[in-house]
């Protein structure tokens, strides 16, 4: 039986998507782009902001979902430019402990609004 995870606190879903689906113990977070889940606008005055505005939001669902990014047991990066991959490793850091998710950083040629780097994964809880 699936259940739907959606929260205020991360971005609303702009298309045919939910934030989230939880089944049994797994919850699937779907791709979170840097967007203020106040504002609905861009958090993108440098890659370092997207980034953590990123895990804001990631961390916003786990938590709807009952977790934290403690629980993710793979986590999917993509980045416009994999120069800024050294810095992802620095701010990831902050958001982690070992034992680190499983994970996957992929060069993409363009996301959504413009946006430098977007993150999915999966939390077991």
């Amino acid at each position: 039986m699936k259940e739907v995870i959606a929260t205020t606190q991360a971005p609303q879903a702009i298309g045919t998507y939910s934030q989230a689906i939880k089944v049994g113990d797994t919850t699937y977070l779907s791709g979170q782009i840097a967007l203020d889940p106040a504002t609905m606008e861009m958090n993108n005055n440098s890659v370092e902001d997207e980034i953590h505005q990123v895990f804001n939001n990631l961390n916003a669902v786990c938590q709807a979902a009952g977790g934290s990014l403690q629980d993710i047991v793979k986590l999917n990066i993509f980045l416009t430019d994999l120069a800024d991959f050294a810095l992802l490793n620095e701010v990831m850091a902050q958001y982690f402990e070992q034992p680190y998710p499983a994970r996957a950083a992929i060069g993409v040629a363009q996301l959504p609004k413009g946006a430098r780097v977007e993150m999915d994964g999966v939390m077991i809880r």
